[in-house]
């Protein structure tokens, strides 16, 4: 997408850094928030995405580490904290927002990935999002 990142792709990279500072720094929502609110682009990101994704990401953390287990052959401490994240949120929308084609949601997980992720932690995140997606979204995974 030329002429910079859509909204959504905003949004999503602000949900990865809260879900961060969540899981490393152990702060709050409203804490997040007022970080996020202070970092320049935040403006042009969909909120209304930020705030449901970010909620329901956190809510459900412990359930949708359970759906990813399957596919991860490690310790889920073993993960880079970001890749947690990103798997996290991947799930999320996977499970939760039918609405969003899985294609769509494992881009956005692989670009996420190699924005603020290790060199193959790309790789690691589309080969768990995709059976993932094989499982929470069997009709719409099989017609890839």
């Amino acid at each position: 997408m030329s002429g910079g990142k859509s909204p959504r792709r905003r949004a999503r990279e602000f949900i990865i850094q809260g879900l961060y500072q969540w899981q490393v720094g152990d702060q709050d929502a409203a804490a997040i928030q007022v970080q996020a609110e202070g970092v320049a682009g935040f403006d042009k990101a969909d909120n209304e995405l930020y705030g449901i994704l970010l909620a329901q990401t956190r809510q459900e953390a412990e359930a949708l580490k359970l759906d990813l287990a399957p596919f991860i052959d490690r310790n889920w401490d073993e993960i880079s904290p970001i890749e947690r994240c990103i798997l996290l949120l991947g799930a999320c929308e996977l499970k939760l927002h039918a609405e969003t084609p899985y294609r769509v949601i494992i881009n956005e997980a692989i670009e996420l990935a190699k924005t603020f992720g290790g060199t193959d932690g790309h790789k690691f995140v589309n080969g768990v999002l995709d059976k993932l997606a094989g499982v929470l979204r069997p009709g719409e995974a099989r017609t890839k």
